[in-house]
């Protein structure tokens, strides 16, 4: 497992194809928790099996909207320039290669997954629970 990684422009692995964590990742996850502490954010991100389904153009986002009475999610593709979804709440890290500067900053993470506070994702408050 390790040190894999999958150009921005390349397609993902298949789920089917995708490796899961596994016991020789068990150092990687105890660095990535010990940053995560360090910056206060062990109880705000997570980590997800990034894998294809069907292919995503780049000019294409993944949009989750979810029915809080039927308690599902539902996941589609729209255009990434017209969505309505505009809170993303997945990210893939994207190699930078620069010095990690302010310009660097803003280009570390691609957003993969969008969802829009009226679906009532978690992160709107005014929704009802």
């Amino acid at each position: 497992m390790g040190n894999r990684t999958t150009p921005p422009d390349r397609m993902l692995p298949s789920f089917e194809e995708a490796e899961g964590l596994g016991p020789e990742d068990s150092q990687f996850v105890r660095d990535l928790v010990a940053v995560l502490e360090k910056h206060g954010n062990l109880d705000r991100f997570g980590l997800c099996l990034l894998h294809d389904h069907f292919p995503v153009a780049a000019d294409e986002v993944l949009v989750e909207t979810h029915d809080i009475a039927a308690r599902t999610l539902r996941i589609q593709v729209d255009k990434a320039a017209t969505t309505s979804h505009t809170r993303p709440s997945q990210w893939r890290f994207v190699k930078t290669g620069g010095d990690g500067g302010e310009e660097a900053a803003g280009h570390v993470c691609q957003v993969i997954l969008q969802c829009t506070p009226v679906s009532g994702c978690p992160a709107d408050r005014s929704m009802p629970s």
